[in-house]
């Protein structure tokens, strides 16, 4: 079944002139795809033609568990970008202001804890080293990645994103710890910031 399908069956019903399936229909043009209707606020999506609390509240279960039945696919153990990614896109899915994660992971990168460090503007966030590293020790982590999200829909990584990648390698070393990744997501994509300095 499409997505506009999946919709309509969580909406079960229109409003007078339409359908289920045209209210699912026009849900998915005005957000523009799938994954930013699960960005939506449940007070936007009442607010929406057709919808109303209840079936905003519908929506917004249908889709988080959607999200819940993709973490299971998420890598106990980090070995690449793509793991971080995926960490890291379950993470930040929802988020609308760029936020910055430490995932503290044991002597073979499996994944013990995910912190929160960091929560910047719409376009800008802190990104704290020294709270990063002391979010590892604290949880008593031998390696970690970090991500963050770009709420402007671009991936791609900042000059200051570069700077903090640096910055965190040499800490990282300096204390004994292996920095794994620093990834970038935005929508369904990512880029590594790692990779970009090679």
């Amino acid at each position: 079944m499409s997505a506009r399908e999946l919709l309509a069956l969580v909406l079960q019903s229109g409003r007078p002139g339409e359908s289920a399936l045209d209210v699912a229909g026009n849900l998915l043009g005005a957000y523009g795809s799938l994954a930013a209707l699960a960005r939506a606020l449940p007070e936007e999506l009442a607010a929406f033609g057709g919808v109303g609390e209840a079936k905003a509240a519908a929506l917004v279960a249908a889709l988080r568990l959607g999200r819940l039945a993709a973490a299971d696919a998420v890598p106990a153990a980090l070995r690449s970008g793509e793991d971080v990614a995926a960490a890291a896109l379950r993470e930040l899915a929802d988020a609308r202001r760029e936020r910055v994660i430490v995932l503290v992971c044991d002597a073979a990168n499996r994944v013990r804890r995910v912190v929160s460090v960091s929560e910047g503007a719409v376009d800008r966030s802190l990104f704290p080293v020294r709270e990063i590293l002391n979010a590892v020790l604290r949880h008593d982590g031998r390696a970690f990645a970090v991500a963050h999200n770009h709420p402007s829909g671009d991936p791609e990584p900042s000059e200051a994103d570069l700077r903090a990648t640096d910055e965190l390698s040499v800490a990282a070393r300096t204390v004994g710890l292996r920095f794994l990744d620093h990834v970038v997501v935005a929508g369904g994509e990512w880029r590594s910031a790692v990779r970009e300095r090679r």
